[in-house]
């Protein structure tokens, strides 16, 4: 008993010796992409830049919902080009800044996803699923019958406009610093929300739903925040890209979008907070490079995905957390 005893706190001296230099390589390894990330303009086209860093917003919004709270959401699309149009309307047709803009798509997406929430987490798993998607559904055909979204054509030409009145956001360096900003911010909220003690009860929520009923927690009620919370996200992530390439239109809203998020964030790991960002800047770079060439983008996207959910079950990212490499340099329980 005794030699087993000494094992145990052998172990556990071990994990807290491990722990701060776990934290510091983690730390090292995140100041490394922002001081790439500034940078980065430099070396590489602004637009690709900033699209990639929206759809990785995007992602992380959408692995809120899915990784850590275990629900899989087929009609994200509806946040994420909702307030596309949401943003690219008042910019254009109401004159509103693009901060305000911004954030009429951000409160138009968390409305969204509140009546949304609220129908669907009555059901789980796949009813779960479904209903999101025939909700999203129900959405797009509004866009498309809608005035205000200009059906098939979309709302074009939207200006960038100043930020805060002073800084001009067609300057091309301008606008990637604020999509930069934007993301930074995002990254931080989803970090906050993960490690608060919402964010705990989520994880327990979806490790053991029943578990967490019978301790008194109110497990609709934190469905229903995270479900909002991630919309609110995602419309972050949708009203800067219409800001970006100054325009809104039906893709945005159709599911195929939603599918392409939920690929972005399996490739990269669910229930990490690197994982989708390395799934969409996978996805959107195959999409830029290979969009000149006579293969279809799809097929190729297709035969990356199959790789690696025969490879990397966990995705990318997850893989390289268990892997050897990953558990000496502390990451195997990093989210």
């Amino acid at each position: 008993m005794r030699d087993m005893s000494h094992t145990t706190h052998t172990t556990t001296d071990i994990r807290n010796e491990k722990a701060p230099a776990a934290s510091f390589t983690y730390a090292a390894f995140l100041l490394a992409g922002l001081a790439f990330l500034l940078v980065a303009p430099m070396f590489f086209y602004p637009i690709f830049l900033m699209k990639l860093l929206c759809f990785a917003l995007f992602a992380c919004a959408f692995n809120l919902l899915l990784g850590y709270t275990g629900l899989l959401s087929f009609g994200h699309a509806t946040f994420f080009g909702g307030a596309a149009y949401f943003t690219a309307h008042a910019v254009k047709e109401w004159g509103w800044t693009p901060e305000l803009g911004v954030l009429l798509g951000v409160a138009g997406a968390a409305v969204l996803g509140l009546v949304m929430g609220f129908v669907a987490i009555r059901r789980q798993g796949i009813y779960f699923a479904m209903i999101t998607l025939a909700l999203s559904q129900m959405f797009f055909f509004f866009c498309l019958q809608a005035e205000f979204t200009r059906g098939e054509d979309g709302i074009q030409q939207v200006p960038r406009g100043h930020l805060f009145g002073f800084i001009d956001l067609n300057v091309a360096t301008n606008m990637y610093y604020f999509v930069l900003a934007v993301f930074i911010i995002g990254l931080v909220v989803i970090w906050r929300f993960v490690n608060s003690p919402f964010g705990m009860i989520l994880k327990s929520i979806r490790e053991n739903e029943a578990r967490a009923t019978s301790l008194g927690y109110s497990v609709a009620h934190y469905k229903l925040g995270a479900f909002v919370m991630s919309a609110a996200l995602a419309g972050l992530a949708g009203g800067v890209k219409s800001l970006v390439f100054q325009f809104a239109t039906l893709t945005d809203v159709t599911w195929q979008m939603s599918g392409e998020v939920i690929l972005m964030t399996l490739l990269g790991g669910i229930g990490t907070l690197i994982g989708p960002i390395f799934g969409a800047g996978l996805v959107v770079t195959l999409q830029n490079y290979l969009a000149t060439s006579d293969f279809p983008v799809t097929i190729i996207t297709g035969v990356v995905f199959m790789v690696c959910v025969l490879v990397f079950r966990r995705g990318i990212i997850g893989e390289f957390y268990a892997s050897r490499l990953g558990r000496r340099l502390g990451f195997e329980h990093r989210q």
